[in-house]
């Protein structure tokens, strides 16, 4: 009996011994290789996005792999993260940008960064002081013109409003993208308490109001209308996998908003080290030279060169106080265009 309860003991001893060690190496494997989970919007994580390339060249340096999750648009990504039911399931926000900065970083749900690469950073674009939300691109806002369509191109937001653009535009949803909010903060900027009247006036001209940017631009790109909500560098885009400049980006003498887009590190994230590695190296010149050909945005990176292709991308007078948060409800504005009190 004495002996049974000698072994019993040893093998329960070994056990836990061995629970203990596979414990310790789990803790010590999990910490040498976790992955980061991150939160971007659509077109980030899309085939044409640049999600695969970062993430094969910064497994291939640092060993660390790399989980992409979408969450729709980026007015959709604030809006999960900001959703007070929920703890962010999330290392790294990928997609943030400055007409989102005020609320984001209220929230408290960013740490402040140290990263070596910030000194390459272009100074106008660190909108942060407490280095919560990094940029990593950059570009302006723009309406894109169909040239063979064999309509007038406005040259103004005024223009749109006109009787000869009716169901010729398309615009994003203020509620869920971030362009559809950058185009509302330039009415606002250009109308001041005005801009519920324009938009009132800019309804007839309004085809469809997508739910993201890659939407609105599918059905462009489709011929549904002449018109559309973009960028600037849009025409990039088509010089380079299309050869043809058939789509324009338009200069409006009111000037252009500028967006920054942002990424930072979530305070609960398991892997904040490592996650913050990641930033450092998402702003370094190697990795901001797969965004101007996918992101079609100018990177954030002076050091990064930019291809030839940009050749035909816009660089506008900007408009004054367009980096600025927006007060009211963006919802307020897509009411008007889609005839809701």
């Amino acid at each position: 009996m004495m002996r049974t309860k000698h072994f019993i003991a040893i093998i329960l001893m070994c056990g836990a011994l061995s629970i203990m060690s596979g414990s310790v190496w789990a803790q010590a494997n999990q910490s040498a290789s976790p992955e980061l989970t991150i939160w971007t919007y659509d077109s980030f994580i899309s085939e044409w996005g640049p999600a695969a390339q970062i993430a094969e060249a910064f497994t291939k340096t640092y060993g660390i792999k790399l989980h992409f999750v979408s969450k729709g648009d980026g007015g959709a990504l604030l809006s999960s993260l900001l959703d007070a039911t929920k703890t962010p399931n999330a290392d790294v926000v990928i997609g943030l940008d400055n007409n989102q900065l005020e609320k984001a970083t209220a929230s408290g749900l960013f740490t402040p960064l140290q990263l070596k690469n910030l000194g390459q950073i272009k100074k106008s674009l660190l909108i942060d002081p407490s280095n919560r939300l990094i940029p990593f691109d950059y570009g302006q806002f723009a309406f894109i013109w169909d040239s063979q369509s064999g309509i007038e191109p406005p040259s103004s937001l005024e223009d749109l409003t006109k009787l000869k653009y009716q169901k010729k535009i398309i615009i994003m949803d203020p509620r869920t993208s971030t362009p559809g909010l950058g185009f509302l903060a330039w009415t606002e900027t250009v109308y001041g308490n005005g801009w519920r009247d324009y938009w009132k006036r800019l309804a007839p001209s309004i085809l469809a109001m997508t739910p993201s940017w890659d939407t609105g631009y599918g059905l462009f790109t489709k011929g549904e209308a002449p018109l559309v909500l973009s960028y600037s560098t849009s025409p990039a885009y088509h010089k380079a996998y299309e050869n043809t400049e058939r789509y324009k980006s338009l200069q409006f003498k009111e000037g252009h908003p500028v967006q920054i887009e942002l990424a930072g590190v979530l305070a609960t994230s398991r892997y904040r080290d490592n996650a913050q590695k990641f930033i450092d190296f998402f702003i370094s010149a190697e990795c901001q030279a797969f965004l101007p050909e996918t992101q079609w945005m100018f990177p954030a990176n002076t050091a990064t060169k930019l291809p030839s292709s940009f050749s035909v991308a816009g660089r506008y007078p900007t408009r004054t106080g367009e980096i600025r948060d927006i007060d009211r409800d963006p919802s307020d504005a897509a009411n008007l265009l889609v005839g809701t009190p």
